[in-house]
């Protein structure tokens, strides 16, 4: 019984938990807006990398938004290697809330 709960569990986290793939395209198409990070339950980075986008841009004309617009690019080269540890902690807060 116990090897076809966990089956059964395993079916949902795969069936529930976020697509790497998504979560990429996201990241590579839409990078500066913080998409990926409110699609990856993230929601409070994700509305500040978005703010701090859009004030840069706005800030761009007077020359002071550059450091902001910097700051995100490098933020979203980073998160290339964090969304793999996101997709794992995902599946694992999923794992935990099906066990209880």
């Amino acid at each position: 019984m116990d090897v076809q709960r966990e089956l059964l569990i395993e079916q949902r986290v795969a069936n529930e938990a976020k697509s790497p793939l998504i979560a990429y395209l996201l990241l590579i198409f839409l990078w500066g807006f913080g998409v990926h990070r409110m699609y990856l339950g993230r929601w409070i980075s994700g509305f500040i990398m978005l703010a701090i986008w859009g004030v840069g841009w706005l800030t761009v004309p007077i020359l002071i938004g550059w450091p902001a617009v910097g700051f995100i690019a490098i933020w979203c080269v980073i998160d290339l290697f964090l969304i793999p540890g996101m997709i794992r902690g995902d599946r694992e807060d999923i794992r935990r809330r099906l066990r209880w």
